[in-house]
């Protein structure tokens, strides 16, 4: 396939090398900013000839001969850019890697709908891959290795559409997680965008005591990583999914308010200890066993199923009638 990746900040930058890094696409890349766009022609000039990809100057450009297109660029930025996109006459399969989806589909689906030559499709998707430092000069084509990529399976959805995104997201090393759009923003607001506002919650509360932070240790240091990362992205992603993430903050701040009324009890000792059980478990459980592959189907709910139960795929067969497919053993 001609693949452009449309901006190339941490996310963007990966995807433009591996997918260059892999030899079987013609890749082009595009950033708003002159001086990104002028780092990535630099850095690819550095690489071998088979290994290059071509920097754009502008989104017709890039999405000229493309046959799928990615959308790497913050939610606010993602209007004008569609708007680029749609007007250029692209025609081909659109896909993205935005931390949330709702907002995102409604943006696409708006497009589509008064578009005079309406593209192929849109596959929503989202690489857990992200760093606390941001930029294309902190991508790396080995990023996605590993990582689980949500694909989103909602209708009116192509399945060919969907098979044609995993294939290329499988090739990048990560693992596929079929899911919708609204299981997604719920689950995303509770193990990043909550933890996101956490972990800066928690740096803030100690910035003014110096003894505190002179004592800081390995507890602070991963329990405020993320907030690092810049402000105007963690605004961003948890502004775009505000309904899920105000879900998970009362959640969680049931379980802190279960904790303080804890302290407050003459038997807090054990009170504490029931109290932390639950989250040592979660925790001491994660990540689980993958288990053993198996053949799966390739019909949406089957799909969607699998990836419920936490399911994750690493391969679509070349005749595309099945998938290999994990399940996590968990443990009794």
């Amino acid at each position: 396939m001609n693949i452009a990746v449309l901006g190339l900040g941490l996310i963007g930058g990966s995807l433009l090398r591996g997918l260059a890094a892999l030899k079987v696409h013609q890749v082009l890349g595009f950033d708003a900013d002159p001086a990104i766009r002028a780092l990535a022609r630099d850095a690819a000039a550095r690489l071998p000839a088979a290994s290059r990809w071509q920097v754009a100057g502008t989104v017709r450009d890039a999405a000229a001969d493309a046959d799928l297109v990615v959308l790497a660029v913050p939610l606010p930025a993602l209007d004008s850019v569609l708007d680029a996109l749609v007007s250029s006459g692209f025609r081909g399969l659109i896909t993205d890697v935005t931390s949330v989806k709702g907002p995102v589909r409604e943006a696409v689906a708006r497009r589509l709908e008064r578009a005079a030559n309406p593209v192929a499709g849109y596959v929503g998707g989202h690489p857990m891959a992200g760093r606390e430092k941001s930029g294309f000069g902190n991508s790396d084509p080995a990023l996605f290795t590993g990582a689980a990529w949500v694909l989103c399976l909602d209708d009116p959805v192509s399945l060919d559409d969907w098979l044609t995104v995993a294939e290329l997201v499988t090739q990048l090393g990560a693992r596929v997680v079929p899911s919708t759009t609204p299981e997604h923003d719920r689950a995303v607001a509770a193990i990043s965008h909550v933890p996101h506002l956490v972990a800066s919650a928690m740096a803030a509360n100690a910035a003014d005591d110096l003894l505190a932070l002179t004592l800081a240790a390995g507890s602070f240091r991963d329990g405020t990583r993320v907030a690092a990362s810049r402000p105007d992205l963690v605004a961003a992603m948890c502004s775009g999914n505000a309904d899920a993430v105000r879900d998970s903050l009362r959640a969680l701040r049931e379980r802190l308010d279960e904790v303080e009324l804890a302290l407050e009890s003459r038997d807090s000792l054990k009170k504490i200890r029931d109290w932390a059980q639950e989250g040592h478990a979660a925790r001491m459980a994660w990540p689980p066993d993958p288990g053993r592959p198996q053949e799966v189907p390739v019909q949406p709910e089957t799909l969607l199923r699998l990836g419920r139960a936490g399911g994750w795929i690493t391969m679509v067969a070349p005749d595309r009638r099945t998938v290999t497919g994990f399940l996590p053993v968990r443990s009794a």
